[in-house]
């Protein structure tokens, strides 16, 4: 009896200890904010491996400052935050951004936010090939993620889209050779001109000062003197040229040039949007993934505010805003973020301290050692903050991340596996992503949002 009796008074403290370990675990959620999260996994493939078709980058050309936009620190005082000392609640519970950013912040739901990128490099050379590669400057010179997926995604995986697989909004960064060692196949299209003009008088597509019926007659005449071609006509010997003039006639006058027109797009959207470059450019990005591009880059250029940083916060942010949130929007309304992702990067942050005295007038240097970033769609989750700075924004304290443990992450979600092999001219095997870059912190890949 007194055996069972014991059994029994165990089995009830078993059970106590189950239900009051049960309410701890209930209360721990709501007394932390659900948008920080700091247990990576370490290993394994994560689940949202293969999820991603595209991938729309928004290149913040210079150095976008965290401080005054993703990582906000309003306590800092005034040699910190300047004027920009508020922020904007979001619609997750304890994440805040920078109060230029309202736009943003009613739908944080939808991305993550990474606070804890850090390489520790300043040479805008440097940082922009760290970012785009995650490798450091070595024997090779390695391709850009936007050149890998198109390698992966692209031609070598038997893409058939017209457009070419890697398109670049407007002009190359310039920094390094974005093909890297893969070669001139697998470089960006660069449309050139500018979005905000009707037309858009993309480059080798459509030709500034001629109209459409003007195309058509030239095209027209073009086919009534080719002689050469008319005596062809029924032998296989000019079947390849005839099938790239028609692919070019198609971009320039078919439906695939018709990805670079947003003349037929709601105009309340264009609104939305912002009706100017980099509004336009986001919409143009956004049409091009709708249509089975595999990747797209935004080289949105004027972020290097060594000088007047404030009076450039005001003017550039709130066209930021508007656009990338609109984006965001739109990809969901549509049902394609959960297969695009959304990638907000730049080779630096800006320094927190700010630079008031002459000639700079309250401006911010480069900063390596903490910046910040975004992910928004294509399996990662949204409402969560990845990785912690200090009470300044100058150092990472918590999950630091690097250039590759992001490009690692985005690899994994369009379903390239980061451990995949590249051949260089030499011969060598080399992996896509480095195991460690020396010198340079991380945690490995996110899998807290993956």
């Amino acid at each position: 009896m007194e055996k069972k009796a014991q059994l029994k008074r165990n089995a009830i403290t078993r059970r106590g200890f189950l239900r009051d370990a049960g309410v701890l675990a209930a209360a721990s959620v709501f007394m932390t904010p659900r948008a920080v999260c700091d247990t990576p996994k370490k290993s394994g493939r994560p689940s949202s491996f293969g999820k991603a078709k595209s991938v729309i980058q928004i290149w913040f050309w210079g150095g976008i400052s965290q401080i005054d936009t993703l990582d906000p620190k309003p306590n800092a005082g005034y040699d910190y935050c300047g004027n920009l000392n508020k922020t904007v609640k979001t619609n997750v519970d304890g994440l805040e951004l920078g109060q230029l950013l309202p736009e943003l912040a009613k739908c944080a739901d939808k991305y993550a936010v990474l606070r804890g990128l850090t390489h520790g490099q300043n040479a805008h050379e440097t940082g922009a090939y760290l970012v785009q590669t995650g490798r450091m400057p070595g024997r090779y010179v390695y391709p850009c993620a936007g050149a890998v997926v198109s390698k992966f995604k692209g031609y070598d995986a038997g893409y058939k889209g017209m457009i070419p697989p890697y398109i670049v909004l407007t002009q190359p960064m310039g920094r390094f050779s974005e093909a890297g060692f893969l070669g001139t196949r697998y470089k960006p299209f660069a449309t050139g001109a500018d979005p905000s003009r009707t037309p858009f008088e993309v480059e080798g597509i459509v030709a500034r000062g001629i109209s459409r019926q003007r195309q058509e007659m030239r095209r027209k005449f073009l086919d009534d003197i080719a002689t050469f071609k008319k005596a062809h006509a029924n032998s296989e010997y000019l079947d390849k040229s005839k099938e790239s003039v028609e692919q070019a006639y198609d971009l320039i006058l078919g439906d695939a040039g018709k990805v670079f027109d947003i003349s037929t797009e709601n105009p309340k959207l264009c609104d939305a949007y912002g009706r100017n470059w980099f509004g336009n450019s986001c919409l143009i990005a956004r049409k091009l993934v709708e249509a089975g591009v595999p990747y797209v880059t935004i080289n949105y250029n004027g972020w290097d505010t060594h000088k007047n940083h404030f009076q450039q916060m005001q003017r550039m942010l709130p066209i930021t805003d508007k656009a990338v949130s609109s984006l965001i929007n739109d990809l969901s309304q549509r049902g394609l973020l959960d297969s695009t992702i959304v990638w907000w990067s730049s080779e630096f942050g800006r320094t927190p301290r700010i630079q008031w005295d002459p000639p700079y007038s309250g401006g911010r240097h480069h900063h390596g050692d903490a910046f910040s970033g975004l992910l928004a769609g294509g399996g990662f989750k949204g409402g969560i903050v990845v990785g912690e700075t200090d009470s300044k924004s100058m150092y990472v304290v918590k999950r630091p991340t690097s250039p590759s443990d992001v490009i690692g992450s985005i690899y994994a979600n369009l379903g390239i596996p980061t451990d995949a092999m590249l051949t260089t001219p030499q011969g060598e095997q080399v992996r896509l992503i480095p195991e460690s870059e020396a010198g340079i912190k991380s945690d490995g890949l996110l899998y807290e949002i993956m």
